[in-house]
């Protein structure tokens, strides 16, 4: 990491500079990733943002967070939470594993009360991270007319480019899943679940019916695009999206719901805008038919995972098909509820 751009992390508004993690390895014992070992500028800092009430006892603060994510505040024999007790003078109680519930600090100074919050946010944030993505946001694109044209255009693709390195059956979407992905999401309890449903319906009345008028949105898919730099070694090939009528609405639309997801934290921020894109050919498809797209990194405790893929020639299916469109209209959003790898 350069020591002069570390890695920013943004909670509740405020920015704070993650340092780099010492990582220490004992010869006789396995590495553990639930104790956090680096220390947080920043976290030190007074913030408005978190309700403290002042009680007999001294001051209590609130955290919300989902029991998986727990440990992770607890750390190998308890070692997290009594380094965050000890350095800022609280007491800090953490639901058991599996009851969903509320973190609860205590202590006699306010400022350490929220020097804690402030400390086990970052802690959250980090670790969610690292979880493997459980749903979706995205425009279902398998209106009966998209099927059909896609069928035809995997029908197609498989006469005249089925002999090409890589090519086969298996790595085509299922015309039942197209779909334009808006953004990935961590959601790690039903709460958040329900978090999620809200806002989108909030998005629905704060400006989706704005920018749509309130009927549904004609867009087409319009020439075929791969992902990486080279067409003779593609994993990915994917139909641009584009309004029909010329217009940038519906690009509008799905950058004010991403922006509003980021800005509540379910959804990272990586990118400011959506690539509008349907993914048609994905060669994670080969051996896992439910795979969704190129994100599946990370086991549910964090862990990095390896998947070996088998690319294959897209440069006859770039030429064959750059002039096939596949028209699409009413579009809706909804949110995914499988756990799936996105595309």
């Amino acid at each position: 990491m350069e020591v002069l751009r570390p890695q920013l992390i943004r909670i509740g508004g405020r920015i704070y500079r993650k340092n780099p993690i010492q990582e220490q390895t004992c010869q006789h014992e396995e590495e553990d990733e639930d104790f956090y070992q680096g220390s947080m500028e920043g976290a030190e800092e007074p913030c408005d943002a978190y309700v403290v009430l002042q009680t007999p006892q001294g001051f209590c603060c609130t955290v919300k967070a989902p029991s998986l994510l727990y440990k992770h505040i607890v750390g190998k024999r308890g070692d997290t939470r009594k380094k965050l007790e000890m350095e800022t003078k609280t007491s800090i109680s953490i639901p058991k594993p599996g009851h969903e519930g509320e973190i609860v600090i205590t202590g006699q100074n306010r400022s350490g009360v929220i020097s804690a919050r402030t400390r086990i946010d970052v802690l959250l944030h980090t670790f969610r991270r690292k979880q493997p993505f459980t749903h979706f946001l995205a425009f279902f694109l398998n209106e009966v007319e998209v099927q059909e044209r896609f069928l035809k255009f995997q029908e197609e693709v498989l006469e005249k480019c089925g002999m090409d390195r890589g090519v086969d059956g298996t790595i085509f979407q299922n015309p039942k899943k197209l779909h334009l992905t808006i953004g990935m999401l961590v959601l790690l309890s039903e709460q958040e679940i329900q978090q999620t449903c809200e806002m989108l319906q909030q998005c629905k009345g704060d400006f989706i019916d704005d920018i749509s008028g309130g009927k549904p949105l004609e867009a087409e898919m319009a020439g075929i695009e791969y992902m990486n730099d080279d067409p003779g070694m593609v994993d990915v090939l994917y139909a641009k999206v584009h309004m029909k009528d010329g217009s940038n609405r519906l690009q509008a639309l799905v950058d004010r719901v991403l922006e509003r997801f980021q800005a509540s934290g379910l959804i990272v921020k990586e990118w400011n805008s959506v690539k509008l894109h349907a993914t048609v050919m994905n060669t994670l498809f080969r051996k896992d038919p439910n795979a969704e797209g190129r994100y599946n990194l990370y086991t549910a405790d964090g862990k990095y995972i390896f998947k070996e893929r088998e690319s294959f020639d897209g440069r006859n299916i770039l030429k064959e098909t750059n002039m096939y469109q596949l028209k699409m209209a009413g579009l809706s959003s909804r949110v995914s509820g499988r756990q799936q790898d996105a595309v």
